[in-house]
């Protein structure tokens, strides 16, 4: 049994993500924290604040052992942090003089968040990576169904035509901007951390940024202007581009589940599941379809959503070193980050395999007896006469129409003698605005 989905055999495929969830399981943590005493242990030795040899010898025995995350958890309860039970480790396999010098002029909270920055990197790579894929799939999708017309809707309700192309133009869009968003917050994210005691670097007297900005060009970071240790702001904007991208997917799943439903059916996810199985099948009810990847997209942004002010309460650390906020962070965030790539996964899915319905966008356009043109019919009588009274006359006639079932153009035709085309005027296609310069306008930033 598991307390988190992300853990559960059960629900892993469904409700977590493999790839990016095993960077931050116990044994990929403890891993990079041993990444990072190597690291400084090299860079110290080379610039001679410990003797070469102990930091050879440091870097050669951190290279080739792996201490057991299960060793430390003892000594995590013990102290509120691994750091210390990890250093013991470390330094009775190295056993020697050397020994001494691992951990020079560090503290827990360097090493730590230093790790952590180490797997965001990782993560942040395998999410770019499948950002930048779904862009270029809803950029096809986009490309494919510019002409598709359907019913465009506010409020729930019909409101005015609308293309599928450029519906998903609006969800490929967001995307695009988080792609800019990682690309400029990832310099400020990816940051070392080295402050020592109290963050003043003091026990290596004058030569603390000197560590530290060979610390961070060691492990491929950028360096601070000051240690962060309590300046968890960098921390909140990635947690907040999380939640950014896991909500435009949601509204992407949100859109999808509606236009699935039984009475509209515009859209199904398709594909197939285990055994060649259709997804999304009930228990009991063989005809349904469930539309699984969608539901997950909203949950997952909702999820996200919940989460991300805990990141902000983090943020509010005690002067120079805070606890229980620190601990808040590591509750919060691992979630938040499997979160969005498991959204990513399912949003990939559903580029890919969705099944549109252009015969039944159409159908439903149509249902609605001309009245998704009332617009259309008011701007096209106020070339003859002043819009308030087109306005008025096409409200009568619309009202008509809900009670008789008749179509909206041919009512309006026998109200009226203005000399409007009214076969025109009924073609939903003929009334999209701007919607293929719109696509394009999108589809230029792919």
């Amino acid at each position: 049994m598991t307390v988190s989905p992300f853990d559960s055999l059960i629900f892993q495929p469904l409700l977590s993500d493999s790839e990016v969830a095993v960077l931050f399981n116990d044994q990929s943590r403890v891993d990079d924290m041993v990444r990072v005493e190597a690291a400084l242990a090299r860079v110290q030795g080379s610039l001679g604040i410990i003797p070469a040899e102990a930091a050879g010898r440091i870097d050669d025995v951190l290279a080739r052992i792996t201490i057991p995350a299960s060793d430390l958890a003892q000594g995590t309860a013990d102290a509120g942090v691994p750091v210390p039970a990890l250093v013991a480790a470390l330094r009775a396999e190295i056993g020697d003089d050397a020994a001494r010098y691992l951990h020079w002029g560090a503290t827990s909270q360097d090493i730590m968040d230093t790790a952590l920055i180490l797997a965001l990197t990782r993560c942040a790579a395998i999410l770019e990576g499948r950002l930048e894929k779904l862009i270029a799939r809803l950029g096809a999708l986009a490309e494919r169904h510019r002409s598709t017309v359907m019913a465009a809707r506010t409020r729930s309700q019909q409101a005015l035509p609308t293309t599928f192309g450029l519906k998903v133009a609006g969800w490929l869009a967001p995307l695009q901007r988080h792609r800019v968003r990682l690309k400029e917050l990832c310099p400020r994210v990816m940051t070392v951390q080295f402050g020592g005691a109290v963050g003043t670097l003091s026990a290596l007297d004058v030569r603390g940024l000197e560590v530290m900005e060979a610390l961070a060009d060691e492990l491929n970071l950028t360096s601070p202007d000051v240690p962060w240790q309590v300046q968890r702001d960098s921390i909140a904007e990635f947690a907040g581009w999380l939640s950014l991208v896991s909500a435009s997917l949601g509204k992407m799943g949100q859109d999808l589940t509606l236009l699935a439903q039984s009475e509209v059916g515009e859209v199904r996810e398709g594909g197939t599941g285990a055994g060649g199985q259709a997804r999304g099948g009930s228990s009991t009810m063989p005809q349904k379809s469930n539309p699984v990847s969608s539901e997950t997209l909203v949950a997952a942004a909702q999820f996200n959503a919940t989460l991300l002010p805990a990141l902000h309460q983090a943020m509010l650390q005690e002067h120079e070193r805070g606890g229980a906020a620190w601990q808040l962070e590591w509750l919060s965030l691992p979630q938040m980050v499997v979160c969005t790539a498991l959204s990513l996964r399912h949003g990939l899915y559903l580029a890919e395999n969705l099944e549109v319905d252009a015969g039944r966008m159409r159908a439903n356009i149509e249902a609605s007896n001309g009245l998704l043109l009332a617009e259309a019919a008011t701007f096209a009588l106020a070339a003859h006469m002043p819009r308030p009274e087109a306005q008025a006359l096409v409200k009568e006639t619309c009202n008509e129409v809900m009670v008789k079932g008749r179509h909206l153009m041919d009512v309006l035709a026998e109200k009226c003698d203005a000399p409007v085309d009214w076969d025109h005027v009924r073609d939903p296609a003929n009334y999209l605005g701007v919607s293929s310069e719109l696509i394009d306008r999108v589809l230029r930033k792919l």
